[in-house]
């Protein structure tokens, strides 16, 4: 079996080539050519932690594993490198043995980014110019980063709960070369043509009055029953697309509006499908278009085989019998 240790991670894996395989397996799975297994996500009753696994099988890739792990909220309190922790897991389609062991921080977070990524290539108006960021977390780097390779923005507007977090999202909008201003949400809204929200909430913070026709939202911060980055009424007021439509309806962000009733399993269509060319994605200049990121078991599977080829050619691999 292969080890690749976290730390080799982040040398190994650039944003290109996780939008690459991101894109690749989203497109797998319109096909049917890929699957997710259902996922395990619980709170253990300990340090406040959720945890969990996301797996699944890519038959054309032949790539199957699991990703264990979750959130532990005190780790960066406790002075650890993270509140996500995680864990990826590779095996042999034909045997299931374990062939590789991966650090899964790294890749989790380079996965997150470029599934949003591939939503605005394909969803976000060709003409879009300032990017709105909710959220100024450790992923919000990760989000910026890769979202700016898409399009020609000029500015970048950014609202965080917590205003002293703020300067992540400046650091990286100058990193970028764009101007940076924190502003309120309905000014966000209104000037953002394309809004990131990356928030660990259970209540919304971004409604339908904020946003302005012709936006494309990427929600990528719910993942978990019960927590909600945007009004229901928001999402029920735009064309809705996933990463997968299991998750979206059950701990993404379209439960809330399926569950009152706004939305129905039938109104979601999986970003594959769009890739694909089965269903045009945005349709008018003035439509809100609204990519659901859940987090998809896939998403890891593709970026990690990946890695472990690299970390072989770098010499970061670790080799052991089991």
């Amino acid at each position: 079996m292969i080890i690749v240790p976290e730390e080799a991670c982040p040398g190994l894996l650039d944003i290109d080539a996780a939008f690459a395989a991101v894109e690749n397996v989203y497109s797998a799975m319109g096909r049917g050519d890929a699957y997710n297994f259902p996922v395990v996500r619980e709170a253990i009753g300990h340090a406040d932690a959720l945890y969990g696994f996301k797996g699944g099988f890519d038959r054309v890739s032949q790539v199957l594993g699991v990703k264990a792990g979750g959130y532990w909220p005190h780790n960066l309190e406790r002075g650890l490198g993270g509140n996500h922790q995680s864990t990826v897991f590779l095996f042999d389609p034909e045997t299931g043995k374990a062939t590789a062991c991966i650090g899964g921080n790294y890749l989790t977070a380079a996965r997150t980014a470029a599934s949003c990524a591939v939503s605005i290539k394909h969803l976000a108006r060709a003409d879009a110019k300032v990017l709105g960021m909710v959220g100024a977390g450790h992923q919000s780097a990760f989000q910026m980063r890769a979202a700016a390779r898409q399009r020609g923005f000029q500015r970048v507007v950014g609202w965080n709960l917590h205003k002293e977090m703020l300067s992540r999202l400046a650091d990286t909008a100058a990193e970028l070369g764009l101007p940076y201003e924190s502003v309120e949400l309905d000014r966000l809204g209104a000037e953002a043509d394309v809004i990131i929200t990356i928030t660990s909430s259970f209540d919304p913070i971004l409604m339908k009055s904020h946003v302005k026709p012709g936006t494309h939202i990427a929600a990528m911060g719910t993942d978990t029953k019960g927590k909600q980055e945007l009004d229901a009424a928001l999402v029920a007021a735009a064309t809705l697309f996933t990463d997968e439509v299991a998750q979206s309806v059950s701990i993404g962000e379209a439960q809330h509006a399926v569950g009152q009733g706004l939305k129905g399993e039938a109104d979601i269509t999986q970003i594959g499908a769009v890739i694909n060319g089965d269903h045009p994605g945005r349709r008018a200049p003035d439509e809100i278009t609204l990519f659901d990121g859940t987090g998809v078991g896939l998403q890891d599977l593709a970026v990690a085989p990946a890695v472990v080829g690299l970390a072989r050619g770098a010499g970061k691999a670790v080799a052991v019998a089991v």
